[in-house]
């Protein structure tokens, strides 16, 4: 904030408010500017409650840097390592959470507008779910009534008994068929490999 006369003006920065600090990463080296500081040595031993100043040299004689790890503490934590490195984990730990959380994802199959439907498409969808299994998601197979099929709803059940004895092999009934409304569903999860797979 810079003052001109009697006039102050607010700089900031382009698209309004500046991102929170945690999405910006932590302070690192001449960004602290709180002292006192709790120190961690790099070998993760509480050095103690010292002056910025005198934190900041100790990172700088061993070569590494100062970041700020609990900036919310009073004293603030800091703690002295490898920010490169530090960063570089952050961002594989996220990476590697957000393949788990993909490799969870639900896949649908529908099994057709009606309970007729050809063998040949059954089969189709059986392959179509086999590749999601082995890729390691879940596969929700839903089987549609029309019209007066509801009547022999049996036929529909059975035909999602088959589609998972079809698929035992890389797949377990996680939620077994079941009706709800003019549909028939199922959910089946990939099943937990072998020792030695």
């Amino acid at each position: 904030m810079t003052c001109e006369g009697d006039k102050a003006i607010t700089t900031r920065r382009p698209g309004g408010k500046n991102p929170p600090r945690s999405d910006r990463g932590p302070r690192i080296n001449h960004q602290i500017r709180i002292s006192p500081v709790r120190l961690i040595g790099a070998d993760n031993t509480q050095v103690g409650v010292i002056e910025i100043e005198v934190a900041r040299s100790m990172a700088q004689e061993a070569g590494l840097d100062l970041v700020e790890v609990s900036p919310d503490a009073r004293p603030p934590v800091c703690k002295i390592m490898d920010y490169g490195k530090y960063k570089y984990d952050r961002a594989k730990k996220v990476k590697r959470n957000k393949a788990a959380s993909r490799a969870q994802e639900m896949k649908q199959i529908r099994l057709g507008r009606s309970v007729k439907i050809d063998e040949h498409d059954v089969q189709i969808r059986i392959n179509q779910a086999r590749k999601f299994l082995v890729a390691g998601h879940k596969v929700q197979v839903t089987q549609r009534f029309r019209g007066r099929e509801i009547t022999h709803k049996e036929l529909g059940l059975d035909r999602l008994d088959d589609f998972a004895k079809s698929l035992a092999d890389v797949a377990k009934i996680e939620s077994p068929p079941k009706m709800l409304g003019r549909q028939a569903n199922m959910v089946l999860a990939p099943a937990p490999k072998k020792e030695g797979e």
